[in-house]
């Protein structure tokens, strides 16, 4: 099974840490959160990632093609214009790096990597969030379904818009949550590659017009996850999860 990561926003509301870097390239603990996403995927066995690159994507790029230099032991010998690696530290990943556009929406850069997908169902996440979900069993939850779309739900502070549940279907959205109670999307999917055709272009956003038509149909279930979920928003986040790491108490650290 693919996993696709939107790695293409901005993130500007972290403040400097992004007019030098693309936001899953901010760094905890000396390594970038897109790593740290990938890490965990990886644990459960998934190593098929197609990351969906836009602003200053080239720094992901150059990230992953040096990679074995930030992660082994090596001799470069530069009399012979040659480098040695040691130490193989690295992760058996397959990464596919695709240029989705800049300014493009997030349902437009799904769009955008169609073609670097095969029939089967696919996970997706964004490149800024890390939870202790149970992944093999979201997995095995969206093939026990008749939709076309799993989303997780988690239910953290109110400040963000809510998802409101019919028992596992997801039948609306609300703008606002009400209260703590409320389960909002958080960010892990697990999708049929059918989902893309709900897609117009780049400027279609996946969370409004692809999301709602699903929910409408009942096509779109929701995984309920009450344990660890923090997205990297803001700069306040970034310092959070950092202490979680240097305390040795990061929950997503399967590894």
């Amino acid at each position: 099974m693919k996993v696709v990561i939107l790695a293409g926003g901005r993130g500007t509301r972290l403040g400097e840490e992004t007019t030098i870097r693309p936001k899953p390239m901010v760094e905890l603990g000396g390594k970038p959160i897109i790593w740290h996403i990938m890490k965990y995927y990886s644990s459960f066995g998934l190593n098929d990632f197609v990351i969906c690159l836009g602003y200053k994507g080239y720094m992901i790029k150059e990230f992953f093609s040096n990679y074995l230099l930030h992660v082994s032991d090596v001799t470069i010998d530069l009399s012979e214009n040659k480098t040695i690696v040691h130490s193989n530290a690295s992760e058996p990943w397959r990464i596919t790096l695709v240029e989705t556009g800049e300014a493009t929406m997030t349902g437009g850069r799904l769009r955008r990597i169609r073609h670097h997908l095969d029939d089967h169902d696919f996970c997706m996440t964004y490149g800024d969030g890390l939870t202790d979900m149970d992944l093999a069993a979201l997995i095995e939850f969206h093939r026990g379904h008749s939709g076309l779309a799993t989303v997780t739900a988690v239910s953290p502070t109110a400040r963000f818009g809510a998802l409101a549940l019919d028992a596992e279907q997801v039948t609306r959205f609300r703008e606002k949550a009400s209260d703590a109670k409320d389960y909002i999307n958080g960010g892990f999917f697990v999708l049929s590659p059918r989902v893309l055709d709900r897609i117009e272009g780049d400027s279609t956003v996946w969370e409004r017009e692809p999301m709602e038509t699903l929910a409408e149909e009942g096509s779109l279930f929701a995984f309920r996850h009450d344990g660890f979920w923090h997205p990297m928003d803001m700069l306040r986040d970034k310092i959070q999860l950092e202490d979680l790491w240097a305390r040795g108490e990061a929950p997503w650290k399967r590894w």
